[in-house]
């Protein structure tokens, strides 16, 4: 156990020290916080990456509400999302002025069930999202079949990964539009933003537009977001000893620290007002989707460490991570004896196998058991904290309430159950290999306590 390197999924997961730096010396130039070359470079660059339009917002809830406003649809029309989603979705969709439909999902990729879809579409379905959940793609190609047949639009939300050139291919191939969350957890990080990629040409005029009349965040706003990767980056320090909890409070109470979600929210209500992307978040966001090969390397690092593990421990993990990605060429650059994780830990060597596996890069690592709410608060007392906002909730988190969301307990049981027996492992890039083996060592002894779910 390590008193100022604690294990987390929240506490500022993608502010290494090349974004804390950054955000610092961004925060002393105030006449660049709201405009500035950056939000059109980080519009040039999603152009480029995914041949589409790019429309950059203050987060990622607010690209998916204008992409809803541009498209043809009446009031009370539909747009299908799974169950075991962020309530932000189901808002945007709601403040949009659609009904959203709640789809069950399988457990063994944490995505759309695409039997249960298909029998859920009716003349009034406008869109599917496609979640992409914690990285592991869906099935896009199948998705994009019942799409084209039925003549509704195809949303694959990226927000838990982004692809580079090693994959997975089949995330953001088949959308009509992508939506991309650069959030403080997601899959790269401005801080706060997000962004709709469009391939709707009909819809591009007005996305346009709605961009153009979008308000700028406030000064003091920005300088909090700014201020968000230094006071965790110190807070978690001390986090084992009582005091960075105490640092965080007392921030919060001050208003130094921007909720991630506001009481509004919580209750399935979503303000209207759109924002544009602060110019100093595109900066942030901009840089880490120039690292995007090295972010993503990590995680499928981690990714495979914690499969490698679980296979020799039997622990109960999804068929969905562990088989598939072939790629010897791709694998053989990973496994390279000198690698180092993203802190510059020398990684142990691992030889290639006879069938290298190339794992997705993943956001974090799923596991099901039962008694996973015992076990996160068993390691607490390590410093491991393993709560991420996705346990005991269909429509997360859980402080959410569920009937102002539209969902009615019942409707998906699969999601369900996942919420209450899943368990994730962190593999964020300040995760490193070394609190992974701490991880894993520590954890072990308590999922051979309980029953697996199988």
């Amino acid at each position: 156990m390590s008193l100022f390197h604690p294990i987390h999924h929240t506490f500022a997961p993608l502010a290494d020290a090349k974004q804390r730096r950054r955000a610092l010396a961004l925060s002393y130039l105030p006449w660049r916080y709201k405009r500035g070359p950056y939000e059109e470079k980080l519009r040039t660059a999603l152009e480029e990456k995914f041949h589409a339009k790019a429309f950059l917002f203050s987060t990622g809830r607010e690209a998916l509400f204008a992409f809803l406003r541009s498209i043809p649809a009446n009031p009370g029309d539909e747009v299908i999302v799974q169950g075991y989603t962020c309530v932000v979705v189901p808002n945007a969709i709601h403040g949009a002025g659609l009904t959203p439909i709640y789809c069950d999902i399988e457990r063994d990729t944490l995505n759309l069930d695409c039997d249960a879809l298909e029998m859920l579409i009716t003349p009034k379905t406008r869109a599917i999202i496609c979640q992409h959940t914690f990285g592991i793609p869906a099935d896009a190609k199948r998705l994009r079949e019942i799409c084209d047949r039925t003549g509704i639009l195809l949303i694959e939300d990226c927000a838990h990964v982004i692809p580079d050139e090693a994959g997975p291919k089949e995330i953001g191939e088949f959308g009509d539009a992508l939506l991309l969350s650069f959030g403080r957890d997601k899959a790269i990080s401005g801080i706060t933003g997000g962004a709709i990629v469009s391939r709707v040409a009909s819809a591009n005029a007005t996305l346009e537009r709605i961009w153009k009349h979008a308000h700028d965040l406030s000064f003091f706003t920005i300088l909090r977001l700014l201020e968000y990767p230094n006071i965790y980056g110190w807070a978690k320090l001390f986090y084992g000893l009582g005091m960075g909890k105490l640092s965080l409070v007392l921030h919060a109470k001050i208003g130094a620290l921007r909720p991630i979600l506001t009481t509004q929210e919580k209750h399935g209500r979503m303000k209207r007002t759109l924002h544009r992307m602060p110019d100093v978040c595109a900066a942030l966001a901009l840089e880490q989707l120039g690292r995007l090969p090295e972010l993503n390397d990590h995680r499928r690092m981690l990714t495979k460490f914690f499969c490698e593990e679980g296979r020799k421990r039997n622990w109960p993990m999804l068929q969905g991570i562990c088989h598939g990605w072939f790629d010897g060429e791709m694998v053989a650059k990973q496994e390279r004896s000198s690698l180092r994780d993203i802190s510059g830990n020398r990684l142990r060597t691992i030889q290639p196998s006879t069938h290298p596996t190339i794992f997705p890069p993943l956001q974090k690592f799923p596991l099901f058991t039962k008694g996973a709410e015992t076990i996160r608060r068993a390691l607490k007392s390590r410093n491991i904290h393993l709560h991420d906002g996705w346990t005991s909730c269909v429509v997360c988190p859980a402080s959410v309430n569920l009937p102002d969301t539209g969902y009615e307990l019942g409707n998906d049981p699969a999601a369900e159950a996942v919420c209450e027996d899943i368990l994730s492992l962190p593999t964020h890039p300040t995760m490193t290999m070394r609190q992974a083996e701490e991880l894993v060592e520590s954890l072990d002894p308590l999922l051979q306590k309980e029953d697996h779910i199988e």
